[in-house]
């Protein structure tokens, strides 16, 4: 008697964690139940992946919602498809809302927003603030949090842990790894007097200098041996924190963004003006180049979006009124699947930067991995579509992204999660189905 499933891909090559095979994927009750020849098999559905390449889900572990508070420019509903539409199946969302995610209520409020509304699987952070620092242990194992969020450098509300004392405290309470916006707040409030009278925009990257950064870092990695606590540090944006990141792997996983990968200043600030800006800043190509390095070196160990919306009117204003964030989960796969095929990127290490590497630094349980038992989660690509980047694809409440224009070669077909297939062809199907990410440790 053949084999049933709930749905069956077939025809592509599917990429397990040894590398791309071709092969069946079987998905029954919202986990991978067969991989290899199904051809016999019963399926109450079929995806065709001819010519396709079906990659583990792309989980993007670093995004802004802006729910509750600022729901004029994204909500979850809005960030989830939007990601969905570009082939993200899970999604890990900031804690600087309106109210701050500091408290248990307040993570709780926000699954309740997303059930049924989320197109794709969901997380939220926990703020560290100094008022919650001795809570953490307990609110960072709740379900659905992805763990303890710590901002260094200037934030909104209470999100703020700037001096050694209060960033111990953190450090201290808890055993999950704590992901950190690393800038240094005291080195923001020196230098403040160089934009706050108005500027370039160009001069934000002169602000928020290297040394901003390096020195945040540091503090970082010598509080966080001390405490004997594992961090994640964010969006690293310099040559010199790649070298001193490389001497602290023990304690120390990274992230990079797309962004700081594919445009550099002067002429990001040139072309685009305040749509380019963000914390930490883009910099120049030495930074650029570093920061691929730190890629292609294994120093960089998974990758998120950093997606920051703000209206187009807001970001209008004269710097440094304009706010700081970019659009960027609905085009982290094809953006790093265009560094691929031009031969920056292998796609053995997109997965890593997209899936696996994410899995293994956040301790999911069942999903970054083409495994049975594993979610039914699949990003399914066509590696050599040829497409152009436009503000009208972008499903963002704030309707425009920083890579307009930009001619890539690899698209997001289809955005699989848990069997359910809830994107195809730049449409998402049906209705929001995303649930709770599961964590090893919270559990």
């Amino acid at each position: 008697m053949s084999e049933t499933f709930d749905l069956i891909i077939h025809g592509g090559a599917v990429f397990v964690p040894g590398g791309p095979v071709e092969a069946d994927v079987g998905v029954r009750g919202g986990r991978i139940a067969g991989i290899g020849d199904l051809k016999s098999a019963k399926a109450e559905a079929r995806f065709d992946a001819s010519h396709l390449t079906v990659l583990p889900g792309c989980i993007d572990e670093q995004v802004h919602f802006r729910e509750p508070g600022n729901t004029h420019k994204e909500d979850l509903e809005s960030g989830t498809r939007g990601a969905a539409l570009g082939g993200i199946t899970s999604v890990f969302e900031m804690p600087n809302t309106d109210p701050s995610t500091t408290t248990a209520q307040a993570l709780a409020d926000k699954v309740t927003r997303a059930t049924g509304r989320s197109w794709t699987d969901f997380a939220f952070y926990v703020g560290a603030s100094p008022e919650n620092a001795d809570n953490l242990g307990v609110l960072e194992k709740l379900p659905a949090c992805c763990g303890v969020k710590m901002f260094m450098g200037s934030s909104t509300g209470t999100l703020l842990v700037a001096d050694d004392e209060n960033v111990a405290r953190v450090l201290r309470s808890g055993t999950r790894r704590v992901t950190v916006h690393s800038e240094d707040n005291m080195r923001l409030d020196e230098r403040a007097h160089m934009v706050k009278d108005g500027a370039d925009v160009a001069m934000h990257a002169e602000w928020r200098d290297v040394e901003t950064a390096v020195r945040s870092t540091k503090r970082l990695l010598r509080l966080a041996r001390e405490a004997g606590r594992r961090v994640h540090v964010l969006h690293i944006s310099t040559a010199e924190e790649i070298d001193i990141l490389r001497q602290h792997k023990d304690i120390a996983t990274v992230e990079v963004l797309p962004q700081h990968l594919t445009l550099a200043a002067p002429e990001c600030y040139e072309r685009l003006g305040s749509l380019a800006q963000m914390n930490p800043p883009i910099r120049d190509a030495r930074h650029r180049a570093a920061l691929w390095d730190g890629v292609n070196a294994g120093i960089v160990d998974c990758m998120g979006s950093d997606h920051a919306p703000h209206t187009l009117e807001e970001k209008a204003r004269p710097y440094p009124r304009s706010p700081s964030g970019l659009t960027g989960t609905q085009t982290l796969v094809p953006v790093m699947l265009n560094h691929v095929h031009e031969g920056r990127l292998t796609l053995q290490r997109f997965v890593e930067l997209t899936s696996s590497g994410t899995e293994r630094v956040f301790g999911l349980k069942g999903k970054g991995q083409i495994i049975e038992g594993y979610d039914g989660d699949f990003t399914i690509v066509d590696l050599r579509a040829e497409r152009t980047i436009t503000n009208d694809w972008i499903a963002s409440k704030s309707g425009w992204t920083a890579f307009d224009g930009m001619k890539v070669t690899g698209w997001p077909k289809a955005t699989i999660v848990r069997g359910n297939i809830v994107m195809r062809d730049d449409e998402v199907l049906d209705t929001p189905i995303g649930a709770p990410v599961r964590f090893i440790e919270s559990e």
